[in-house]
């Protein structure tokens, strides 16, 4: 993680696994856009070694269905007042407008979840 990033968007989702080619050319897309606001990352990545937990797990935390496959991305920022005034402008951008519905969004919404959190422990680059 960069040293500048100070705040954090995490999300993890299900994607049917024959919209996985769809879901990462709307990921791309909105990545830019998320960069053309401001943002200093956008990550997009796809589990393939996320077990199913006897508790709690990723698959568990999506309801994952045979034939999906679990998404965890995040997006990172110089602070949470510098993510607020991104997802503002993301939010606010007409092109985003096509895929914030249900029936572009290639997997079930109602299932996703998200969250903003401050990093605590920092190392590397």
């Amino acid at each position: 993680m960069k040293k500048s990033v100070k705040y954090v968007d995490g999300f993890v989702l299900p994607v049917p696994k024959k919209k996985v080619a769809q879901y990462k050319r709307i990921a791309t897309l909105c990545g830019k856009i998320w960069r053309e606001h401001g943002a200093i990352d956008y990550v997009e990545c796809m589990g393939n070694d996320v077990p199913t937990g006897k508790v709690t797990s990723f698959p568990k935390s999506v309801k994952l269905k045979k034939g999906e496959v679990v998404f965890f991305s995040f997006a990172t920022y110089k602070s949470k007042t510098h993510r607020d005034r991104v997802m503002k402008k993301v939010m606010n951008d007409p092109r985003m407008a096509k895929y914030m519905n249900e029936e572009t969004m290639p997997f079930d919404g109602m299932r996703m979840f998200w969250g903003g959190f401050k990093p605590v422990v920092s190392l590397g680059s």
